[in-house]
């Protein structure tokens, strides 16, 4: 069965992550699923709005460590960076409908949508520090930007759990709801943008982001890029994989 399943319908490209049992962990074959179905979409006419969802009970727990591990990023041409480049550049509406935890790039992609809906059990994270390693997609600029800049501190420098209240306050999503209802909202809002003339919301949302903007974010997309992916292999962050695989507090009193 597929980890990403997708469906077309009315104009709607709906992006799921299917792999519940391991929390919906985006491995490299999910990443480049997404990465190819995103940057298809951007020339496919029948496609006007793409969705990305998860189950009611998780959005997705991140990278899945051990994949990532083994299948290290190799250069901006790697799946995750291509989707990471696809959510960045995508001219066309991107929505999300996020319920339980989403952590790491299970938060930083939302950054990235348009619109977001949050169940009421929504839990965001971004512990990069926490394992050695610092922010990526965009997450360095973009997240001072809209939290501002203690608020991002707290949430990059920690690396603690924020729930669907706080994200709605710096307006990281639009609305929340029963976690039930979150697929189905997203949905429905998808459909309404879907009937809308594309050309008017293609112009709306470049003017919104900006072309100088886009290429500051893809500039700092790379950067954080190119030192997540030495961090990678430095004494902290192999601590902190070892800890985390071996089910224990990692050790960086000597780092």
């Amino acid at each position: 069965m597929s980890e990403i399943l997708s469906n077309h319908d009315a104009g709607v490209l709906t992006l799921t992550f299917n792999r519940v049992e391991r929390k919906n962990s985006i491995n490299v074959a999910m990443y480049d699923a997404l990465a190819t179905a995103i940057e298809n979409a951007v020339d496919d006419d029948a496609t006007r709005v793409i969705v990305i969802q998860g189950h009611e009970t998780v959005f997705s727990a991140g990278n899945d460590l051990q994949d990532f591990l083994k299948n290290k990023p190799q250069g901006m041409d790697s799946p995750v960076f291509r989707f990471l480049r696809g959510i960045a550049t995508f001219p066309k509406p991107l929505l999300a409908a996020v319920c339980g935890p989403a952590v790491g790039v299970g938060t930083t992609m939302l950054l990235h949508c348009d619109l977001v809906y949050a169940g009421d059990n929504a839990a965001f994270s971004m512990p990069f520090v926490n394992l050695g390693l610092c922010p990526e997609a965009g997450s360095s600029l973009l997240v001072p930007r809209m939290f501002g800049y203690h608020r991002a501190a707290e949430a990059l420098l920690l690396g603690e759990p924020f729930f669907a209240e706080a994200a709605l306050e710096v307006g990281m999503v639009n609305r929340i709801v029963p976690p039930s209802e979150a697929n189905a909202l997203a949905q429905a809002q998808a459909r309404k943008l879907a009937a809308k003339p594309m050309s008017s919301l293609i112009e709306t949302k470049r003017l919104m982001k900006g072309s100088r903007q886009q290429e500051v974010l893809l500039k700092r997309i790379s950067e954080e890029g190119a030192s997540f992916g030495r961090m990678l292999g430095e004494p902290a962050a192999r601590e902190a994989m070892t800890a985390f695989m071996e089910k224990r507090h990692p050790d960086f009193s000597k780092l």
